[in-house]
């Protein structure tokens, strides 16, 4: 199981946005078949074996092992993965383009930028799985606490400067063999943490 996989297929990110299909996906973080999960979602295991279905068709469950019960065969299923994300990609017609609106300090374009990175990152990791290797990212989150709007701008002109002036240092035009990488850096208010 995957601690996080990406959704890129339209019919997939509607099937797992079914809350019936929500529940059942996190219902099978451990191994589970359909009659175990009937009890724990309150449904007849027929219903449930319909939406299994659905979901392994579009590849977010996956078969573990098969039982035998007598006369009857329980399938043990688990999701392929902890969590999900739904790319931009689902919704190719409409994803967001940062091109369309690029003004750094709007929200709107930060939460393009932001569906820019995970398409491309899911891209990243779906053909990475294929070939069998791993995709060379690196992230950096934290959180700072400003006294003022001054403080903030002060901030965000300084971090300019600074990730521009890495950036000349480090890029490479002429590398025959370099390889381009999208440098992403962002800042907006926290966001409190459910309890």
């Amino acid at each position: 199981m995957f601690p996080v996989a990406v959704i890129e297929d339209a019919a997939a990110a509607e099937v797992s946005l079914d809350p019936v299909r929500a529940r059942l996906l996190a219902e099978l973080a451990e191994p589970a078949s359909a009659t175990m999960l009937s009890s724990r979602v309150g449904l007849p295991r027929q219903k449930v074996n319909y939406h299994l279905r659905a979901l392994e068709k579009h590849g977010l469950v996956e078969l573990v092992e098969e039982r035998r019960k007598g006369n009857v065969t329980e399938r043990m299923m688990r999701a392929t993965a902890a969590s999900y994300v739904i790319s931009p990609t689902a919704l190719a017609a409409v994803q967001p383009d940062p091109a369309r609106s690029p003004d750094r300090l709007s929200a709107r374009w930060l939460l393009a930028v932001a569906g820019r990175l995970v398409r491309d990152v899911g891209l990243l990791i779906t053909g990475a799985a294929k070939a069998q290797q791993r995709v060379a990212t690196f992230a950096l989150d934290g959180e700072v606490r400003f006294a003022s709007a001054a403080d903030r701008a002060a901030f965000a002109e300084e971090l300019t400067t600074a990730v521009t002036t890495l950036v000349a240092k480090y890029h490479d035009e002429t590398a025959e063999k370099g390889r381009r990488h999208r440098v992403v850096v962002a800042v907006h208010p926290s966001v409190p943490e459910e309890s």
